[in-house]
């Protein structure tokens, strides 16, 4: 007698089933990357040119830091993984906004808990040592606001609490950062930037109003898509960032 087998796989049933299960998994594995490894950002301002431009796309590692766990919906993470470090002054560091819900934020790390902030006409001081701009950073407005009324130019000394994190954009004139808003505590980081995987002039938009914002750059995204080639910087693509 010839061996019993099993046919219901090739049933049209059995194959969507198959097919449905593997995308499922395929999605499942990509979510698992996004939320412990490593996460794709865009940038949307100027605050740290000329080291990230408006336009560029980038990858993060959300792996160093010890990755959030999050879920849609949930303005805060269910728990972080176990970080291989803190985020240390230099490093470009994607974060959580403290102002706006379910916005993140990019900005370079100055100074960590402990240490001393001051700015004083435009030069940064941390624990009472000059810091220089990065090399690509940048300072536009020749004035020198005083602390009355504006932190941009004139701020502290502030002693940086534990487990938090001051942040500054590279462009010190034009970017809204830890002397506006304070410091960013543990909880709202993110990942640290790695490299850049695709840069693109913006076009100007939005070409609708009403549309929720998602419909809004979608379709901006596909009436422009003919003229993606040539809007693109592809001398920034696999920049390493620092």
């Amino acid at each position: 007698m010839p061996p019993v087998t099993d046919s219901s796989n090739n049933t049209p049933r059995g194959g969507l089933r198959d097919y449905a299960s593997s995308i499922l998994i395929a999605v499942g594995l990509a979510l698992l990357i996004r939320s412990t490894v490593v996460q794709a950002f865009y940038i949307p301002s100027g605050s740290m040119e000329d080291t990230l431009f408006v336009g560029d796309y980038l990858l993060a590692n959300k792996f160093v830091y010890g990755a959030p766990v999050e879920v849609p919906l949930l303005s805060e993470p269910l728990f972080r993984l176990p970080a291989l470090r803190d985020p240390a002054p230099g490093d470009i560091v994607i974060f959580r906004s403290k102002t706006e819900v379910g916005r993140d934020l990019i900005k370079r790390c100055i100074a960590v808990g402990g240490q001393v902030v001051e700015v004083r006409n435009k030069q940064l001081f941390v624990d009472g040592a000059l810091v220089e701009l990065p090399p690509d950073g940048k300072q536009t407005d020749p004035r020198a606001l005083p602390a009355t009324s504006s932190p941009r130019d004139n701020f502290g000394p502030y002693r940086v609490p534990e487990d938090h994190f001051f942040m500054m954009g590279d462009n010190r004139d034009n970017s809204h950062d830890s002397r506006f808003f304070g410091p960013v505590p543990r909880r709202l980081i993110k990942g640290k930037a790695m490299i850049i995987y695709w840069s693109s002039h913006l076009v100007d938009g939005p070409l609708y109003t009403g549309l929720p914002q998602l419909l809004l750059d979608a379709g901006n995204f596909a009436l422009n898509l003919h003229t993606l080639p040539f809007r693109s910087r592809y001398s920034r693509l696999g920049t390493v960032i620092h």
